[in-house]
């Protein structure tokens, strides 16, 4: 595929008149939806705002690449935009960006289009075509910039492959060898420009170097065992999970994607220094970037590894909550004995009983990887079984022993790792088969009998007692606290612990109220959003407009992420108008005693509630509140 397919004339904009990074993704978003490559504007800006959040897409020299892969893209296109006086787009070296390349790829691009969206990639760490680019005038003279690069580069390409192909003479080079791995989430344009940067420099340096690539079409240039065993150390710039174990024994370097692109020479010179600690690896082991040398916070480590408890076991509290949802209300219509009704319901408490081990294994396999996934498993289940105690109570652990049990089991296997880390070569595999799993369920059972449990247990009973005896005053406080905290972040660690904390409610005392509060607290954001972009429509953008009537569904679905958009560009205003809406809404809630009795599913499970007005009315006053907030003391906004 002519990588001047993508790079549509009509699409580009060669005087960027945004002043900041904000204003820069409104216009080449809003560039995009006039010209029909996507249906959805709002949608594909969030996707382009969530990836900002990852990591602004400003990789310096005046250069920034923002992408997302989504459904609202209909054909794969890069738009090319340039400023004159530069923008603050928060880029990696802190200067000015010039050169924008905004890369829209349709969630079922095909290899070509990836392949096309890779080469391009590739070609930007190329600083002559980008100089000739920032003088360039007109989107022909583009075009056929990059077509020349393009020709250039598949024609040097093609002479090595020959060079390599033709009959070699007896190896007499000392030159040395190493491999990469160049890894990111969306896998559409910094995987390639590492793997672009680190060949480059190793060419410079006399260096031989395979990089193998995880991006949007998958692995490409493999690593084989041969090159890996050949090689004299192995750098990763990754940004995801990549396969690690194969690399037990080498020395290796770890950093993220951008400094592959930034800092090729320092990451080359420092494998051929052998300054990499030699690699340990357990059986099934995983990694990413963060693991050596750009170490997280002890705060992000662990919210990350509860966030992928949480992730893994909400589909079983949706699955079946929701089927457990729709049993009540064939039994209202043909009674507690009917087959129909004993089937959905025990189908829904057998997905529940899931939960609490589900979690905790996640938990346990985000820090320790594979090896802790079956201890956590089990100590979720003793957190979930009354019996698994040497107390004798009818109560159990519950969510709060279940997270216990994961960050022990986790910790417990990294702890091991580092114990049996000097074990020989020849004996490593037992480690995964034998070690690890023998002594983590060891250790992590005695733990949980004699501590976790215990100790949960008796929390967990007083909570459960405090919950059913509360009265109203403090029913109304907690459900105002919850449904405040469903606004804070949209989605984000305020969020799901006020979410898991009425789940926690649910599963302990089969008592919905606490369900009622949240999802009344996550509703109004987008509804807020939606009434005030209806009712004062001069204060936002015409894309902003069109994105909040669309608000309107997905507030109805409890769908919080609806208002992230609008947060993003404006939190002030749109964060505090919800949080006050939605605190408002979760105390009514419980002022009115609603319940829930479903995890999710928002105004459509309205006839599975208990008194089914007052949940209708909690969401529409909070919604209403914060949308005459928002509307009332939001700033005009201006029309480009």
């Amino acid at each position: 595929m002519d990588i001047r397919e993508l790079l549509v004339p009509d699409v580009m904009i060669m005087d960027l008149k945004a002043t900041d990074k904000a204003g820069a993704i409104d216009e080449m978003v809003h560039q995009y939806a006039q010209h029909g490559i996507i249906n959805d504007e709002a949608l594909y800006k969030q996707d382009i705002l969530k990836r900002e959040a990852e990591s602004t897409t400003g990789i310096g020299d005046g250069i920034a690449m923002p992408h997302a892969k989504d459904k609202a893209v209909q054909r794969a296109t890069v738009l090319f935009a340039k400023s004159q006086t530069g923008v603050d787009f928060e880029a990696l070296d802190g200067q000015p960006v010039y050169l924008f390349f905004m890369i829209a790829a349709p969630e079922g691009a095909n290899n070509t289009h990836l392949q096309a969206l890779a080469s391009l990639s590739g070609l930007l760490i190329n600083p002559d075509l980008i100089a000739a680019l920032k003088k360039a005038t007109t989107p022909t003279e583009v075009q056929q910039l990059f077509g020349d690069a393009q020709a250039a580069k598949e024609a040097k390409e093609a002479q090595e492959a020959a060079a390599a192909a033709a009959p070699q003479p007896e190896a007499t080079s000392e030159r040395p060898f190493i491999v990469a791995v160049s890894a990111c989430p969306n896998g559409i344009a910094h995987t390639y420009m590492a793997e672009e940067a680190l060949k480059k420099q190793a060419k410079t340096m006399g260096v031989d170097i395979k990089v193998e690539t995880n991006g949007s079409e998958g692995v490409k240039h493999r690593l084989t065992a041969a090159d890996i065993d050949r090689a004299q150390g192995v750098i990763i710039t990754a940004d995801k999970k990549v396969e690690m174990a194969r690399f037990a024994g080498k020395h290796l370097i770890n950093h993220p994607v951008i400094d592959g692109i930034k800092k090729p020479e320092e990451l080359i010179q420092a494998t051929l220094n052998e300054q990499g600690p030699i690699y340990q690896a357990a059986g099934g082991d995983t990694t990413t970037a963060d693991d050596d040398t750009e170490k997280k916070s002890a705060w992000s480590n662990i919210y990350a590894s509860l966030m992928n408890g949480i992730s893994n076991m909400l589909p079983f509290v949706v699955g079946g909550g929701i089927l457990m949802a729709i049993s009540f209300m064939v039994e209202q219509s043909v009674g507690a004995k009917s087959t129909t009704f004993l089937f959905l319901n025990g189908l829904g408490n057998w997905a529940f009983s899931f939960l609490v081990p589900v979690l905790a294994a996640y938990i346990a396999e985000s820090i320790g990887d594979r090896p802790a996934l079956m201890p956590g498993f089990v100590g979720g289940f003793m957190a979930n079984t009354a019996a698994a105690s040497i107390v004798k109570t009818t109560s159990v652990a519950g969510f709060l022993g279940g997270i216990a049990a994961g960050f022990i089991a986790g910790y417990l296997i990294v702890w091991l790792k580092k114990v049996f880390r000097n074990l020989p070569q020849s004996l490593s595999g037992l480690k995964p088969m034998i070690i690890y799993p023998i002594l983590g369920l060891l250790l992590v059972g005695l733990i949980m009998f004699f501590i976790i449990d215990p100790i949960f247990a008796v929390i967990n009973h007083a909570l459960t007692t405090f919950l059913k005896g509360m009265g109203t005053g403090n029913a109304v406080l907690l459900g105002t606290v919850l449904g405040g905290m469903m606004s804070i972040d949209m989605g984000g660690p305020f969020n799901k612990a006020a979410y898991t904390t009425a789940i926690g409610v649910y599963t302990a005392t089969g008592d919905g109220k606490m369900m009622a509060a949240v999802m009344v607290g996550g509703m109004v954001p987008p509804l807020a959003t939606a009434v005030a972009t209806t009712f004062w429509g001069s204060k936002f953008s015409a894309d902003e407009r069109k994105a909040g009537l669309s608000n309107y569904v997905l507030g109805l679905s409890f769908i919080t992420e609806g208002a992230i958009p609008f947060a993003a560009s404006d939190p002030l205003h749109v964060i505090t108008s919800s949080v006050i809406g939605a605190a408002i809404g979760g105390g009514l809630s419980q002022f009115w005693h609603v319940s829930v009795p479903a995890p999710h599913g928002g105004l459509w499970v309205t006839p599975l509630a208990t008194h089914w007005l007052f949940y209708v009315l909690s969401v529409v006053i909070g919604a209403l509140i914060a949308g005459v907030l928002l509307g009332i003391w939001r700033p005009a906004k201006t029309e480009k």
